[in-house]
């Protein structure tokens, strides 16, 4: 089999069409990443995954965004209503790693195996909404031991982790999905901002990119699309050095044709591009202009999966973790 594209797509339904197979079977993406519009109930997203993965090969990950509260694919009735992670401010670790590990494996049993979650950005005032309580906490010690926490949850249930959006989304005064969001901040505020991702470098997740100019690293370009920021503050400064896949390149926050902006993002550093519309033709474009997974970002791949086995959370009482979590939550509602 081929080595696959740098590249992880969308798709447009609840099955594969024909022409979606094809194209998984021609170009092969390294995996795909699910959204409602591709989610029914428990039976239909684990017929899609296996077909997905009749195609990709049975290690292709298939991504799902799965944070809880207002980020969640994974809805009632059919799964839990997981709470945001604001809520497990101030809560004991093992609460929010219960929590997490309880989150992946309902992924799992679907053949979700990379969850993007946890988020590390700071929850800081004056800034949009976006992040909001979809973050730990304002303080970077918080959100890094919370973090922590969730990671180990997530790799508990055989699970990879997504830690985003490095280098950070907390000061942005505009949503990314709609325009390019422009932060001023000197280095030595942004040293707060980078500091939960630096404290988890090194655990094992992968971390998903910034669509945000910094202008105090590149007044240019975004992080997505900089080499300075990915060579010199996310693999250098902050120490990352698992896998590095970037946010939608559909996202509004960048311009340019889709194939162009992967070739671009591959180009400044990331290992793998993500563009999740499910639109054939902008999938296509993509496939087109990735090439294919490097050596060192498939070391990273492998590295990171070796960190996430599945059966790890087999000894432990669910129940007793679900008591925990809620428990802890009670205590401060």
């Amino acid at each position: 089999m081929k080595d696959p594209r740098a590249a992880i797509i969308g798709l447009s339904g609840h099955s594969l069409t024909a022409e979606e197979a094809a194209m998984l079977r021609q170009w092969r993406p390294l995996g795909a990443i699910l959204f409602a519009r591709n989610i029914r109930d428990a039976e239909q997203v684990r017929a899609l995954t296996d077909a997905i993965r009749e195609e990709l090969g049975g290690d292709a990950p298939i991504l799902v965004d799965q944070e809880g509260g207002r980020v969640a694919r994974l809805r009632p009735p059919h799964w839990p209503d997981f709470p945001p992670a604001a809520r497990f401010e101030g809560l004991p670790e093992e609460a929010a790693s219960a929590n997490a590990t309880l989150l992946g494996l309902d992924c799992l049993a679907l053949g979700l195996d990379v969850v993007c979650a946890p988020v590390l950005d700071l929850r800081l005032p004056g800034a949009h909404g976006i992040i909001g309580d979809r973050s730990f906490s304002a303080e970077p010690a918080e959100v890094a031991r919370l973090g922590g926490a969730w990671i180990r949850g997530l790799q508990r249930a055989g699970t990879i982790p997504v830690i985003k959006h490095i280098p950070g989304h907390g000061r942005a005064s505009v949503d990314s999905h709609l325009e390019l969001p422009r932060v001023t901040a000197g280095a030595a505020a942004l040293a707060d901002d980078i500091a939960p991702f630096a404290a988890l470098a090194a655990d094992g997740a992968w971390a998903m990119t910034a669509h945000i100019l910094y202008s105090a690293w590149d007044d240019q370009r975004p992080a997505t699309l900089s080499p300075k920021v990915i060579q010199n503050i996310i693999r250098g400064e902050i120490g990352f050095d698992g896998p590095l896949v970037s946010d939608d390149l559909a996202m509004h926050a960048l311009k340019g044709e889709p194939g162009a902006l992967a070739g671009d993002a591959l180009a400044a550093g990331c290992d793998v591009v993500l563009h999740c519309t499910g639109v054939l033709e902008e999938s296509l474009a993509v496939l087109r202009g990735s090439a294919p997974v490097h050596d060192k970002a498939a070391e990273r791949l492998t590295a990171s999966r070796s960190r996430s086995l599945p059966g790890r959370a087999a000894s432990h009482d669910l129940q007793a973790m679900a008591r925990q979590r809620d428990d802890a939550l009670r205590n401060v509602a």
